[in-house]
């Protein structure tokens, strides 16, 4: 399994940016599709984006499209999410995730690996 390890999250006001990194331990990186999956306080966990193993695929959920971006470096097994236009809706726990194949649709069952997640608040 691809071990995983966010950083990045923070307090920022609405309006605001951040961009949230996932350091992937393992030489198998690169064959995996990689995701953002996020959980607010009270509800359950959530898609935010996908990204297939070379970059060149990606999907987002309606609530995030437009205002996240999510890439990832291959050569240094990093995974990426460029939030911006944040909203304090967007207040969540984010956790970086690890599909089993090349390609995901964001299922949370496609997941073979989660990180311990990272907290991002937006004040309004």
């Amino acid at each position: 399994q691809v071990q995983l390890l966010e950083s990045g999250g923070g307090l920022v006001q609405a309006g605001g940016s951040l961009r949230l990194s996932c350091a992937a331990s393992g030489h198998t990186f690169s064959s995996h599709a990689m995701a953002w999956f996020r959980q607010a306080p009270g509800k359950e966990r959530e898609f935010v984006a996908t990204i297939s193993w070379s970059g060149g695929s990606t999907v987002y959920a309606s609530s995030v499209q437009g205002r996240f971006a999510i890439f990832r470096d291959n050569t240094e097994n990093s995974l990426f999410l460029q939030m911006n236009s944040l909203k304090p809706e967007d207040t969540a726990v984010y956790y970086c995730a690890a599909a089993r194949g090349k390609y995901s649709p964001g299922a949370a069952d496609d997941i073979d690996s989660w990180g311990q997640g990272t907290q991002v608040t937006v004040s309004s």
